[in-house]
Formats: C-alpha cells, structure tokens, sequence
C-alpha cells in the first residue's frame, strides 16, 4: 500500500465526520449565511499564512535570487499561489480569493468588522499569537487559528504541507458542495458573489490545486515513515480544529434560531 493510500485510510473517520456535520443542515436562512462567514472567514484569511510559509521554504523569495530545491514542487507551489493570492472575480477583476470572500461577505449582510479587527494590526510590534488571544470571537476559532501558527512557527515544511494539504485543499471541494447546492435553492440571485467564490473554489481546488498539493506530500515525504507519520497525526489534527470550528458555527446559529 502507498503511504498517501494509508494516510487517506487513517484520516478518513475525522473526514467523513466533518463532510456529515450538522452545520450543513443548520443553514436555513441569510442570517444563518451571516454568522457562518463572520466565523469562516478566519479560516479563509489564515489559510494564506500556510501557503505562503511553504512558498518561503519552497522557493527563493529573497535577493539575490538563487534557485531552491525541487524545480518540481516550485511549480506546484507557485501554482497554487497564483491562484489563491491573484484569481480574478466574476467580471475578471484580479483578487485574492480572501478578497472574493470579503466582497461576498459585504454583499450578505455579514458584518467584517472582527477579521479586519485583526488585518489591519498586522506588521505592529504585537506577534499573531497575542492578536489571536485579543479577539473577540469563540475560542474555538482562536483554537483553529493558535494550531495554523503553531505549525507556521515551528517551520516543519511537511507538516505544513499536510495541515493545508488534507486539512483545506483536499478537502473543501466536497465541504463547500452541499453549501453551493444549499445557496442556490435558497437564496439564488441574492448572494452571487458566494456562490461564484464557492464554484471557484471548488474549481480550482478539486481540479487542480488539490491533486497538485497531494503530489507535493509525496515529493516532500518521498519514503521517509517518520516523516508519513508526523503527516498523519497533522492531518487529524488538523480535521479536529476544523470539526470544532463547525461546532461553534453550528451552535450560535442554533442559540440565534432559539431567541428568534
């Protein structure tokens, strides 16, 4: 058996866990849209982190330039960047699919105010983990973000890679599917720009952006246990802190409905 085909078997239980959370029957109305992309963006913006601290150890992001590493995996890595931090909207204005989010967050009626809380303190003298602790949102999202920089600080390029690997790009293709099916019963042509960033995002990631991170594990790992190991406790890990970010999700939208 390959290591990537064990990896799938050992993480399944948490995936197929996290694919039939109740959150996805949970969202019933625009306010329900509201309280999940106020908790999700976090998720959407720390997301960039990853990639770009694999870009940094990947490739050469300095000067002088000098080549870095496996030509192979620079590719794929900077594939994946141009698609993330350059795509373009639905009228092919260039955007950062966080960008795409914020926009469509603006356009449901979903208030922005504690994402940009914490956007617009980066580069002060605070480091993330103290502007993480300052938010004021679940600790549940606090947890979620606290474990992306853990992995970002503690630099390992493979466990990186696995937390972002099947923790995001392998994932959210079939995450995001039964939302943009939900969506467009629900509340089509009012929330446009959602649903054009859900199908790119599915787009992108099932077809080219998860199968190409999938290949970078293994180019990564090649046939090092150790290494194969370490991805496979990541990557549960990583799972965990998503399932309790969709409990949290789920169970202020369920608190809400109850005061309703």
């Amino acid at each position: 058996m390959k290591q990537i085909e064990k990896l799938h078997i050992e993480i399944k239980e948490l995936r197929e866990a996290l694919l039939n959370h109740r959150l996805y029957h949970s969202i019933e109305s625009l306010h329900d849209i509201q309280i999940f992309t106020r908790h999700h963006v976090f998720a959407v913006w720390d997301f960039m982190s990853l990639l770009k601290a694999m870009q940094k150890q990947l490739t050469c992001v300095n000067t002088p330039w000098k080549p870095v590493g496996n030509p192979k995996v620079r590719r794929m890595i900077n594939e994946i960047v141009l698609g993330e931090e350059s795509d373009t909207d639905q009228y092919g204005n260039p955007a950062s699919h966080f960008e795409l989010y914020i926009d469509a967050m603006t356009q449901a009626g979903a208030s922005t105010e504690q994402i940009w809380s914490l956007v617009n303190k980066i580069g002060a003298d605070k480091p993330v983990m103290q502007l993480i602790d300052e938010l004021q949102v679940d600790n549940r999202v606090k947890e979620f973000l606290r474990f992306t920089f853990s992995l970002v600080e503690e630099n390992k390029i493979h466990k990186i890679a696995a937390a972002f690997t099947f923790g995001r790009e392998d994932l959210i293709p079939d995450l995001f599917r039964g939302l943009v099916h939900d969506i467009n019963n629900r509340f089509e042509g009012k929330l446009d720009k959602m649903i054009y960033y859900l199908d790119r995002h599915i787009q992108v990631d099932d077809g080219v952006h998860g199968p190409l991170a999938i290949e970078m594990i293994e180019e990564l790992c090649q046939n090092d246990q150790n290494l194969w190991d370490e991805c496979i406790e990541v990557s549960k890990q990583a799972l965990k802190k998503r399932i309790l970010l969709w409990d949290a999700i789920a169970l202020e939208i369920e608190k809400t409905r109850e005061l309703v």
